[in-house]
């Protein structure tokens, strides 16, 4: 039967049975401060005789003034975000810190296509600790807004900095503009891009005009398209609306199939993600065209994609994991009180199969 309040042991009996103080008996439990292994192991064996599972964590919460909860924003939906090996990775290396470090995690899902405010209630309720803009933050962000209200402080994934701000970010542009260069340096000048959503909302997919361009809010893709044109002109940019290889294979259908005469068509094709970059090796298979013979293709990411075989993709690869594990130690900074840093980490572009010299 369970125990009423009254019949419950307590901190102070506990660590009256291990012959120690109160405070003693909680340092025991809390795994920090200057207690010698001995001693603890005498205060948990006590507790185990007394029925003891450690202190009250609403107790310890209200003493601190902390939850130990890290809110996540995911910046989608979690179905969506989950089938993102990109967000899967980063995720993978941020909730190793913050589990290390005995952190727990509320993931977020942030901007919802369908709602008229971009703000999910969670963001501005949810008891939290310090919050993660894991893709960023738009410019006047509401996300980033109402944490800022209530005080809550915030670590950033992406291009976009602010002052008193940690944030962790690789050279995007310089990425892709290594991609195109590589391309060129093959000798091609007919080069096509598909891009990520250049705003939140991801509802248009089609050709990009100049005037569209002008009008993105998303700072990764806004940072891969200069990239792309601190090299050279694209000629033809199309939008898809998502990450996703469907998404990159109905862009490449009509980039190859069907915007251009074949003497015109593209000999390449720069995808901003590897996904997208794996559904235009796909689309260029379903059209008969050779990969990387009659169309060379670059991505971006370095993900690991054995169901591509026999092709190799070559990729701009970034570290995933890495970016991960940067952003949960700078969530670790900002508990401890350190000073917020910029963390750039470094992009390398991997040749695979999927490229060679242009013909003719």
């Amino acid at each position: 039967m369970p125990r009423s309040a009254s019949d419950r042991p307590t901190l102070a009996l506990v660590a009256q049975r291990a012959g120690v103080s109160v405070s003693t008996a909680s340092l025991a439990f809390s795994g920090a401060g200057p207690i010698t292994s001995e001693t603890r192991d005498r205060v948990l064996a006590a507790a185990t005789e007394l029925g003891y599972h450690g202190p009250n964590p609403l107790g310890r919460q209200l003493r601190s003034g902390r939850c130990g909860i890290v809110g996540v924003v995911l910046g989608d939906n979690p179905g969506r975000a989950f089938r993102d090996p990109v967000s899967i990775r980063v995720l993978d290396g941020l909730m190793e810190v913050l589990g290390e470090h005995r952190l727990g995690v509320l993931l977020i899902p942030g901007n919802q296509p369908q709602s008229i405010a971009p703000l999910d209630p969670l963001v501005a309720s949810a008891a939290m600790d310090v919050a993660v803009l894991i893709w960023g933050a738009l410019p006047d962000d509401p996300n980033l807004a109402a944490l800022g209200r209530r005080g809550v402080p915030v670590v950033l994934c992406g291009e976009q900095t602010l002052p008193g701000v940690p944030v962790v970010r690789i050279d995007d542009r310089a990425g892709a503009a290594e991609a195109v260069r590589h391309l060129t340096e093959l000798g091609h000048t007919r080069i096509a891009e598909i891009t990520l959503p250049l705003d939140v909302w991801g509802a248009h997919s089609g050709v990009v005009t100049a005037a569209r361009i002008a009008e993105a809010t998303v700072m990764v893709t806004v940072a891969r398209l200069a990239g792309f044109r601190d090299v050279i002109e694209p000629v033809i940019t199309w939008e898809a609306s998502a990450s996703f290889v469907e998404h990159g294979r109905e862009a490449a259908l009509s980039i190859l199939g069907e915007w251009v005469p074949a003497s015109q068509r593209p000999t390449a094709i720069f995808a901003q993600t590897d996904q997208l970059a794996a559904g235009a090796v796909i689309a260029a298979r379903e059209l008969g065209l050779r990969v990387p013979e009659d169309v060379s293709i670059v991505g971006f990411d370095g993900l690991d994609l054995p169901w591509l075989s026999p092709d190799v993709l070559t990729s701009v690869h970034q570290p995933l994991r890495a970016k991960g594990v940067a952003m949960g130690q700078a969530v670790v900074g900002l508990l401890a009180g350190e000073e917020p840093q910029v963390v750039t980490l470094p992009t390398q572009l991997i040749e695979g199969t999927t490229t060679t010299k242009a013909e003719g």
